[in-house]
């Protein structure tokens, strides 16, 4: 085990976009982040359709989390293989022995998210729930004794405006799948009900969406375009200076068990300097 007096943060979906951003974010604000994918090494990374080449890695988020004088860790997590996130857990918890922060950030983006209705199969939804709500609860679910017996410890569930707004038009120009929006809204039904259980604890959970975010996979995929029409875009680090923001200033206990709007934090409270 790591000797070390840092506080621990572990970040999901982080070999590129938010989760990259939010990492290294908490590596610069002095935090030990252990950060989770499938692609560990760079070149591996794929889109679930097409299997368009995708930048990033484990690798390489890790060494940026080296680089601003904290310790990264890199471990493999797919979350439709439940094992694989359990095992992760251990893995964090017997190099560092806490974990402080939880960013629920990885999500399934494969079969069936953006397909209309008739489209959507059973198998396919099956699917979506569980990389999308049954891994997140999963995650909470091993880290929560140790963030009790502590009394203390941050929950971020990345949502989704798809989980409460109406779609502006159909899929291919500026919508989105009902079988995504579903599981969306699953999950942000989360943080509301367990900040409520969890009130005679110092345990802080929020649901941050991110808006519209020009990720590498979303220009991989050519996919911005579509959503440019409705949405003004950001980029990772602007989440990731909100996700900062949120761990780091207990000034965001006032939004605690809400659903924090993430680039009007960051433009609001000037997070990320020169943004917009």
């Amino acid at each position: 085990m790591t000797e070390t007096s840092r506080n621990v943060a572990l970040v999901t979906g982080a070999s590129r976009g938010i989760g990259k951003a939010a990492a290294i974010m908490l590596a610069e604000a002095g935090y030990d982040v252990a950060v989770s994918a499938r692609t560990v090494h760079e070149g591996e990374g794929r889109t679930d359709t097409g299997g368009i080449p995708l930048p990033g890695s484990l690798d390489t988020t890790v060494a940026a989390i080296d680089a601003a004088g904290t310790e990264g860790f890199a471990v493999r997590m797919d979350v439709l293989d439940r094992q694989s996130l359990l095992d992760g857990v251990d893995a964090v918890m017997a190099r560092f022995g806490r974990i402080d922060v939880l960013v629920n950030n990885a999500i399934y983006q494969g079969l069936g998210t953006m397909v209309e209705f008739d489209d959507l199969v059973e198998d396919d939804l099956r699917r979506i729930f569980e990389g999308n709500v049954y891994a997140q609860l999963a995650l909470i679910r091993a880290v929560l004794p140790q963030m009790r017996e502590r009394n203390s410890g941050t929950i971020i569930n990345m949502i989704s405006a798809t989980a409460y707004q109406d779609p502006p038009a159909r899929i291919g120009n500026g919508g989105w799948g009902m079988g995504y929006a579903m599981s969306k809204a699953a999950l942000a039904r989360v943080v509301p009900l367990l900040h409520r259980e969890l009130e005679d604890f110092d345990i802080r959970l929020f649901s941050v969406d991110p808006g519209f975010v020009v990720t590498e996979k979303t220009e991989a995929l050519g996919g911005g375009g579509q959503y440019a029409q409705h949405y003004k875009p950001a980029t990772p680090p602007v989440i990731g200076a909100a996700i900062r923001w949120l761990v780091e200033d207990r000034e965001s206990d006032s939004l605690r068990g809400q659903i924090v709007m993430a680039q009007r934090e960051t433009k609001r409270r000037t997070l990320l300097p020169g943004w917009p």
